[in-house]
């Protein structure tokens, strides 16, 4: 039991490590593609590696689930919430965008109460309230450096954490390589359909770093820049076998608590490939919603003892 444990715990530490790769590759290509582009060749190259994951794990006819609506709702959540995301990282220094986006847990424990039914305590709502002074401490509003694409990843981790409850509605009769097939499906038809909106509407330029990487027409990829694009989809592919391993091998409530080892490295991609050094405002603000988040978790593992947390959808 202690060894599957451990497992479990380097293999989500590993798998956080893998996903944390995608940061700097989209970064690297925002300035010359749209974010529509990137996620269609990521797709395009996750497709068979999922379609050959859901056969291994629960047999192709398992994508024809009876659950059709919520799968799809989830996914386009999904790929609302990854968009967005990758539109900050556009403007953002990686520390500061990965930073905001781990206000994700708590935005989950919030959410938990009105749509899960669950009972939210007041330590939960007070470790909360520690997460946004964070965020604020982050954002320096008042201080002339503030940049409207933080909110992106506040939105962003708020809706990547509606799609986590939503996966403990439907998890109970749908598997995570299942969630994960529906989420590449939606990433494919939802960068078409935006690119396609935009191409129509005759919109192909804006000011801001985000909105240029949202806007701007397609582009015939060089070499280097395509297989920064494909090495995406490997990398979600690799990041979701390693995080449901994970979860498979340990208690959610033992293990969750390293997904925090994320932000580890996004300041270190940001410095190690675009020279970014992290200000002090930004490990201060890091340091309060990691630890707020860290605290969330201890209490809501404290309350739940000795039953164990159910898991949340990894993928």
């Amino acid at each position: 039991m202690q060894n599957r444990m451990v497992l479990g715990i380097l293999s989500l530490c590993l798998g956080v490590l893998v996903f944390s790769l995608q940061d700097p590759l989209v970064k690297a290509v925002s300035s010359g593609y749209p974010v529509t582009e990137v996620m269609a060749i990521r797709s395009i190259v996750a497709l068979p590696i999922l379609i050959a994951l859901v056969h291994a794990d629960v047999g192709l006819p398992a994508i024809l689930s009876k659950r059709f609506g919520m799968l799809t709702m989830r996914a386009f959540i999904q790929f609302t919430s990854y968009t967005v995301y990758y539109l900050a990282i556009a403007a953002l220094p990686l520390a500061d965008a990965v930073a905001l986006y781990f206000m994700a847990p708590l935005f989950i424990m919030v959410l938990a109460g009105p749509y899960l039914g669950e009972r939210v305590s007041w330590q939960t709502l007070a470790t909360v309230l520690i997460g946004l002074f964070g965020v604020l401490v982050m954002l320096r509003p008042g201080a002339g450096l503030f940049d409207w694409a933080a909110l992106l990843s506040l939105g962003s981790a708020a809706l990547y954490g509606f799609s986590q409850l939503m996966a403990r509605k439907i998890g109970d009769t749908e598997s995570s390589t299942v969630m994960a097939f529906y989420q590449n499906g939606a990433y494919l038809v939802g960068a078409a359909v935006v690119a396609g909106t935009f191409h129509l509407a005759g919109i192909t330029h804006a000011v801001h770093p985000s909105l240029e990487f949202l806007v701007r027409p397609w582009l015939s990829p060089t070499l280097p820049d395509f297989l920064k694009m494909a090495a995406c989809g490997f990398v979600a592919s690799a990041g979701m076998i390693l995080l449901s391993q994970a979860y498979r091998m340990a208690p959610a409530n033992r293990v969750a608590t390293f997904e925090y080892t994320g932000i580890l490295w996004s300041p270190l991609w940001g410095f190690l490939f675009f020279a970014e050094v992290p200000r002090s405002t930004t490990v201060i603000g890091a340091a309060l919603i990691i630890g707020a988040g860290l605290l969330a978790l201890n209490s809501e593992r404290r309350r739940s003892a000795p039953p164990v947390l159910a898991a949340t959808d990894p993928a």
